[in-house]
């Protein structure tokens, strides 16, 4: 008879929020932000593959809010060197924010607002930190 530590672990979901969802939470977040009159702008300057640039944040956020494992990146590193502050942190925040409780179920939303608190809160400091 196998034994429990004999078995692969199973992971469970951070959330109940389905790949759609997780698609649409993207897809109509990346949309308000390219169209946003602070936000676009940069973003319009720093992504060439909008298709990819899609899959990337589909699997990263997936992985967050899901659980999936697709996610392998570091996203850091290639964000320090955005022309960003503070006031582009809050605003991404605040459109984000909106967008979850739009398609998400609260729990999930309230998660995923606490995930994206938190990476902005990181960026911003290592961005701070490295201009000193």
């Amino acid at each position: 008879m196998p034994h429990d530590h004999d078995s692969p672990p199973v992971f469970l979901p951070a959330t109940d929020a389905t790949e759609e969802q997780v698609a649409l939470l993207v897809r109509r977040f990346y949309d308000a932000a390219r169209a946003d009159a602070l936000l676009g702008p940069v973003f319009e300057a720093h992504v060439a593959d909008w298709p990819h640039h899609f899959e990337l944040l589909q699997d990263f956020w997936s992985h967050l809010l899901r659980r999936t494992g697709r996610y392998q990146g570091r996203p850091l590193p290639k964000h320090v060197e955005l022309p960003v502050d503070a006031k582009h942190f809050a605003r991404w925040l605040e459109l984000f924010s909106v967008t979850a409780r739009d398609v998400l179920d609260p729990q999930a939303a309230e998660f995923a607002i606490d995930r994206a608190r938190r990476i902005a809160d990181t960026f911003r400091t290592a961005i701070d930190s490295r201009r000193g």
